[in-house]
């Protein structure tokens, strides 16, 4: 049976399985604390039968005014139990806790050359708002989509309305 449960610290001693993948940013144990303790609504696991963990994701709230809204930090699916619809369901329960938060919109950064992400994103109605260059260190970086999907509080759309031109990280608020 498949569990899907808060985090918890412990969970940071058993989730390498899944933080090996190469298109999975990893931070340092500190960011996963402040997380845990900051929006721990935001911060879900999936965990298997045995224990392990499947996968998870990392959130938050933030903005303010028309910009308030639920931000995906880090989702991440082990490779053996992808195409099981955990990742949906891990957005889902993220842009429900979203709505409940009364935000206008939920975004997440992805990288350009993910496309199976992408194209899962965009199969979960999100759109890609607009490009950020170089987001993502590398060699070399890496430009980033900033994918949106606006919440019920959002009537008219405007929060997922495409930008025409690219902005650097500094841009992004």
């Amino acid at each position: 049976m498949t569990t899907i449960r808060p985090f918890t610290c412990e969970d940071m001693l058993k989730f390498n399985n899944v933080n090996l993948d190469p298109l999975t940013e990893t931070y340092g144990l500190s960011f996963y604390t402040q997380y845990l303790a900051h929006w721990p609504e935001y911060f879900q696991v999936v965990e298997s039968a045995n224990g392990e963990i499947m996968g998870y994701i990392m959130g938050k709230a933030e903005g303010h005014g028309d910009n308030w809204h639920g931000h995906v930090t880090a989702l991440t699916v082990g490779p053996e139990y992808r195409r099981l619809g955990l990742a949906a369901t891990l957005m889902n329960i993220l842009e429900e806790v979203s709505e409940k938060k009364k935000a206008y919109f939920v975004d997440l950064f992805v990288r350009v050359s993910n496309k199976v992400a992408i194209n899962m994103y965009k199969n979960l109605g999100y759109i890609v708002y607009r490009t950020v260059l170089e987001y993502y260190s590398g060699d070399p970086d890496e430009d980033a989509y900033d994918m949106r999907k606006a919440c019920s509080r959002d009537v008219n759309k405007k929060s997922v309305i495409p930008l025409t031109h690219p902005v650097r990280p500094e841009d992004v608020d």
